[in-house]
């Protein structure tokens, strides 16, 4: 080895060293405990100082997290890693904020630190798992017309409403969200994150591990917004000039303070990355608005008088027509059966809603369609896993192992304290056992490696600031 190379090694080992240095003291800020299924963890400080903390305090539970979303994205996309790789670098990377891309490498060492050896491209493919295989590949898809394209349609996710005024029982507001996922991702989707930044506001989400947005999109700033989402079906769109979903998602439960703010940030550089309809509220003034993003379009609905539901359905007919194949009169299909029980439920129980409603809303095996109890994949807590229909509008084949996977509910008075409850596993307290779906379903043997346990928790409330 020559001496300028020792050198220069010599000089990158104690770079390495100064950073590591600062950043394993962060950790004396952050801790995490276990309770009722769940993983709460704080987080403090600088970008680095949080990125760091994450990553190291969450290794293991991210190492596992990255090798069931890789295993499933290559499968699904009949695209290697090193796809993913490539697209974090080139085309996601130069289009994150500085904050972020510190925090980012900051959990890219806070893993190595820990012995998992991801690099910075692995992490962020990682947050982008929702965006780049249901929406950038499909945009490539069909610009390369490969041979062996596999049919790739946006996937659903989500059961949701926001209520106020004359439909809750106080007239306070109320929100609620179940996530849909396949189990593979979902039974993993597990965090409680408080976030303490350096800049912006206090705030608490749920999450998955490595992440560092929600991602299903549930959470409460100190400013008093609340936050949660449904995916739009049959969405297509994608522009690759403009700033990740995920990074603008977290931006906004970071610093926005109010609806028109919230709007803004996403606005700003927006992708067409995971198109969805957000709920929001604002806990200072008692507004709640329903903001459906697409590409192309977008439309804000707002109400201090009101509801407002989610099913993964588009609500604007110019969005619907021009950004989705979605086909909104198709009342067998899940995205509309619910919208239909949402509809159903917001009447029936109209100056009745709570939080405890909201939990029992989220749990709700009644077919709209069928007209009875039936948990299945038309049903607010969904169960795909027991449909021989599957669900053909995301090309779900029958009995997949996918559906609603946990639940979260707060109101205006918990939001002061940025408290809610969330329960792990389907909403409606029902287990999920992998190796007993196998054996009755053979033909998802594949998924055998990450397809994992998925047992329903109790529901619990987090707050800022908790110690086990």
């Amino acid at each position: 080895m020559t001496k300028s190379v020792t050198a220069a090694v010599s000089l990158l080992l104690l770079s390495s060293l100064a950073l590591a240095a600062p950043l394993s003291g962060a950790l004396k800020k952050a801790y995490r405990f276990e309770r009722d299924q769940w993983i709460y963890v704080h987080l403090e400080g600088t970008p680095s100082e949080i990125g760091y903390q994450h990553g190291y305090l969450l290794a293991p539970e991210i190492a596992d997290a990255f090798n069931a979303v890789k295993y499933e994205d290559t499968h699904r996309t009949k695209r290697e890693w090193s796809f993913y790789r490539q697209t974090a670098r080139e085309i996601l990377w130069p289009h994150i904020d500085p904050e972020y891309q510190q925090e980012l490498q900051g959990v890219t060492d806070g893993l190595n630190a820990h012995g998992v050896k991801l690099d910075l491209y692995d992490v962020v493919a990682l947050n982008a798992f929702e965006e780049v295989p249901d929406y950038y590949v499909p945009l490539l898809d069909k610009r390369e017309a490969r041979a062996d394209t596999p049919t790739l349609v946006v996937e659903g996710h989500c059961s949701a409403f926001v209520a106020t005024g004359s439909y809750t029982k106080d007239h306070q507001i109320v929100i609620a969200h179940n996530n849909w996922t396949s189990f593979v991702p979902g039974a993993r989707w597990r965090i409680i994150f408080d976030i303490v930044p350096q800049k912006g506001r206090h705030f608490i989400m749920d999450g998955f591990p490595g992440v560092i947005v929600s991602d299903d999109d549930f959470g409460i700033n100190d400013a008093g917004l609340m936050i949660t989402e449904t995916t739009i079906s049959g969405f297509h769109g994608f522009d690759v000039n403009g700033k990740p979903e995920f990074m603008r998602a977290r931006k906004a439960m970071q610093y926005a303070t109010s609806i028109d703010e919230y709007v803004k940030i996403m606005l700003d550089g927006n992708n067409g990355g995971y198109a969805n309809d957000w709920l929001l509220a604002d806990r200072k003034t008692g507004e709640i608005a329903q903001f459906e993003l697409g590409l192309k379009h977008y439309r804000v609905w707002r109400t201090k008088d009101g509801y407002f539901a989610g099913s993964n359905w588009a609500r604007d007919p110019e969005l619907l027509k021009d950004e989705t194949d979605f086909d909104s009169s198709d009342l067998s299909s899940s995205p509309n059966a619910r919208r239909v029980r949402w509809e159903q439920l917001m009447s029936e129980n109209k100056g009745r809603i709570d939080v405890k409603l909201a939990q029992r809303f989220l749990g709700d095996h009644f077919d709209s369609y069928e007209k009875k109890e039936d948990a299945d994949e038309r049903t607010l807590c969904g169960h795909l896993e027991n449909s021989p229909r599957g669900a053909p509008v995301w090309d779900r084949p029958p009995y997949s192992a996918d559906g609603s996977v946990q639940g979260k509910a707060s109101d205006s008075a918990m939001a002061a304290s940025m408290s809610f409850f969330a329960r792990r596993g389907h909403p409606c307290g029902t287990d999920f056992v992998a190796s007993e779906h196998l054996k009755k379903h053979p033909e998802f043997d594949w998924q055998k490696p990450v397809l994992v346990d998925m047992k329903a928790g109790p529901w619990t409330a987090f707050k800022p600031g908790e110690k086990q």
